[in-house]
């Protein structure tokens, strides 16, 4: 369920609620009154229904109007740096921008020559942005122990964070996740280090949503345990 769609069931929840506790007082009350009270109600209801209707149309239009700006903006950006694969995938309430920052095999250092569209993303998004939450997404190749690999992914992730803070971003609207050797997301599946085989994977992605009101939960960063030296 959409957050506009648990707003809107949360609402008319409280309306029916207050429905029977209205109800429930008018027990000994005569039955045309209690009949008319009950249209009241009713009324009520549908009015409610009516301008809440109206309310979410109204935000789900804004959003996907910003949604559609940040992906033009994001894909003019993506020509910019064509030649280096740059990706631009919509999602329900947010844009990823699946950039061409890759890691060093075992390392979790922001390269110098992918600091210029670092730079580039901070300033489209704190130009025309600045309410999005940012979740870097970090990931490693599958090579080593997959809990060491969760926390490369984290470590990855925190170092862009803490680079697209310097660059202009507030922190407060920075998340970091590790995603780790997740099969799912391995952009050359199996493909690993050590060396330059495997850089693929070795990268990070930022979501931009415009959530109103996003989860704590749902921004948690991952973090491994284990601290052994099966490296990626």
């Amino acid at each position: 369920m959409s957050s506009f769609a648990g707003m809107r069931t949360t609402q008319l929840g409280l309306v029916v609620v207050a429905a029977m506790l209205l109800v429930s007082a008018c027990a000994h009350v005569k039955p045309d009154e209690l009949e008319s009270e009950l249209d009241q109600i009713r009324a009520e209801m549908r009015a409610s229904e009516d301008g809440m209707e109206d309310q979410l149309a109204s935000m789900e239009d804004r959003l996907d109007q910003r949604l559609n700006a940040l992906e033009q903006s994001l894909s003019n950006l993506r020509a910019e740096f064509d030649e280096f694969h740059v990706t631009v995938e919509r999602l329900e309430s947010a844009i990823r921008f699946n950039s061409p920052v890759h890691f060093d095999f075992d390392d979790d250092t922001v390269r110098d020559e992918d600091r210029e569209i670092l730079d580039r993303f901070a300033e489209v998004v704190a130009e025309y942005y600045e309410n999005a939450v940012i979740t870097v997404e970090g990931f490693t190749d599958p090579a080593g122990n997959p809990e060491y690999n969760q926390r490369l992914g984290e470590r990855r992730a925190e170092a862009v964070a803490a680079y697209l803070a310097q660059a202009g971003i507030p922190s407060d609207r920075l998340r970091a996740v590790s995603y780790g050797e997740d099969s799912d997301r391995q952009v050359a599946p199996g493909a690993q280090g050590p060396g330059e085989d495997g850089w693929e994977n070795r990268r990070v992605a930022m979501v931009i949503d415009f959530t109103l009101a996003p989860s704590p939960a749902s921004l948690t960063m991952s973090t491994g345990v284990d601290q052994s030296k099966d490296r990626h």
